[in-house]
């Protein structure tokens, strides 16, 4: 079965939030809002043993999601063709069930439409032979979609040329986050997105 993806090379993040702002322009995402996040983890150690990482934090498509679970009228629901979990807006009665549900707080409110919004890997458009938006602009190409499942893809081909180098965020009250991290040159930090500092804030959250 198929099962469609985030992996993300670290490394070549070099933390300039084009992706953010190419997701927020496509997908017509408003102010105050946003479907995926730059995080900064670090600096850590001391001087000169010091590291640090920007962290590309969205939906995690989870296996076995939380958001779907509570949803009281199944506009959250995860695709049999792909496993990709949507939300069906003309279903969705914008009570934040979900919004609290999620263990990595990476679904938000659309408050111009009353209505949940979370990142959907571009399925639609991917469906049209391009890519989600965010790979489409990313300057370190560091951000690829597919079927992790095809022993063939570019991601599986990636996450086991990575080997023991290749991580997923903690996984919550059994959730089983499925996008994939990997990194090679800095040491991975076990840690939720609100647990690394923010880059549009500038402070701990």
């Amino acid at each position: 079965m198929r099962k469609d993806v985030f992996v993300v090379e670290v490394d070549r993040c070099i933390g300039c939030k084009a992706c953010m702002v190419a997701c927020k322009q496509g997908n017509n995402v408003p102010l105050g809002t946003y479907r995926n996040r730059t995080k900064q983890v670090g600096p850590l150690g001391v001087y000169p043993n010091v590291e640090m990482y920007f962290l590309q934090t969205m939906c995690q498509q989870c296996e076995n999601p939380a958001c779907v679970a509570v949803c009281p009228t199944g506009a959250c629901f995860k695709r049999d063709e792909d496993g990709i979990v949507v939300i069906d807006r003309d279903k969705c009665i914008g009570c934040r069930s979900c919004e609290k549900a999620c263990p990595y707080e990476l679904n938000t409110y659309n408050e111009e439409l009353m209505v949940m919004d979370k990142c959907d890997t571009c399925y639609k458009r991917r469906a049209e032979g391009k890519r989600s938006y965010c790979e489409d602009i990313c300057p370190g190409e560091c951000l690829h979609i597919g079927d992790i499942n095809d022993p063939d893809s570019e991601v599986s081909r990636m996450v086991k040329e990575a080997g023991d180098k290749a991580f997923r965020l903690p996984d919550k009250d059994g959730v089983e986050p499925n996008i994939i991290y990997i990194l090679k040159n800095d040491e991975w930090q076990s840690l939720l997105p609100k647990e690394c500092r923010d880059t549009m804030r500038g402070d701990g959250r």
